[in-house]
């Protein structure tokens, strides 16, 4: 079955640095678009950056441009978010999707999250 499964998390302080990484199977996962969400306490889960299935795009949010990078590996199956200049409100659970849009068809397919915790 399809599972994508999240690692990295954890404590850092302000200023620091994580890798966050997404093991994808039960899918192509080539064929995917792959992205990094995040959600904080009592607010809206919002994207985080994207890359493309064959890699050669990204995308990121304004507020992580400079600081964090995605990159996947098509042979391992995996997605990577590399974070640094960490900051308090960088704290939330970090989510990986994997999305595949075909005409009329969507396949949308989510991780259970990290959680990321930014604080002295």
């Amino acid at each position: 079955q399809v599972q994508l499964v999240e690692s990295g998390g954890g404590l850092v302080p302000p200023g620091g640095s994580l890798r966050l990484s997404c093991a994808a199977s039960g899918f192509i996962f080539s064929a995917y678009a792959m992205s990094w969400y995040r959600q904080a306490p009592g607010k809206k889960r919002e994207l985080v950056a994207t890359i493309t299935s064959a890699g050669e795009s990204t995308n990121y949010a304004d507020a992580v441009k400079g600081r964090f990078t995605i990159s996947r590996d098509n042979v391992k199956n995996t997605v990577d978010l590399q974070m640094s200049s960490l900051k308090p409100e960088d704290t939330a659970v970090y989510y990986c999707n994997a999305l595949a849009v075909a005409g009329p068809f969507r396949l949308d397919y989510w991780g259970k999250g990290t959680l990321v915790t930014v604080s002295s």
